[in-house]
């Protein structure tokens, strides 16, 4: 909330999404942001793939979306149950396309130009900094994802 008030203008103004602690969004949902976005942030827990059903996201066309950042992979203890719930029901094929280097090449195939995202666990304080640096560095300053990626890395 504290981003998208301090980059309210003129950013934030054409964002649309959904706060997930408010409802967990719909499939429906997840697809009609996905192609119809320039660009799309997710900032939640556990995996991103997790969210939305693989074999819908696969069979998208996504073109349109220039910048995909993931901020995922963080956990708690109610994540953790929910993933492993819901891991019992798949192989160990389709838990191994949710991991991070398996999602951005899925994404790609789908159309979308340019992906940032975590490649390891984190926590929600670390994803916080790191959204921080992205938005004071992309919007803000205007730096190139690869100017800002560097950033962060740093």
């Amino acid at each position: 909330k504290e981003i998208l008030e301090k980059y309210h203008d003129p950013f934030t103004l054409r964002w649309e999404g959904v706060i997930g602690n408010i409802r967990v969004p719909s499939q429906a949902e997840w697809e009609q942001l996905l192609t119809n976005c320039s660009a799309f942030l997710f900032y939640g827990m556990e995996r991103f793939v997790s969210h939305i059903l693989l074999n819908r996201l696969v069979a998208l066309n996504i073109p349109k979306c220039h910048l995909m950042i993931i901020l995922d992979l963080v956990q708690s203890k109610q994540s953790y149950q929910r993933i492993t719930n819901s891991d019992i029901h798949k192989s160990c094929l389709q838990i191994a396309i949710e991991r991070p280097t398996e999602t951005a090449m899925l994404l790609s195939l789908t159309g979308v130009r340019s992906i940032i995202a975590n490649q390891w666990y984190t926590t929600l304080q670390e994803n916080a900094e790191r959204l921080e640096i992205l938005s004071e560095n992309l919007l803000s300053v205007g730096r190139t994802t690869g100017q800002t990626v560097h950033i962060l890395q740093k």
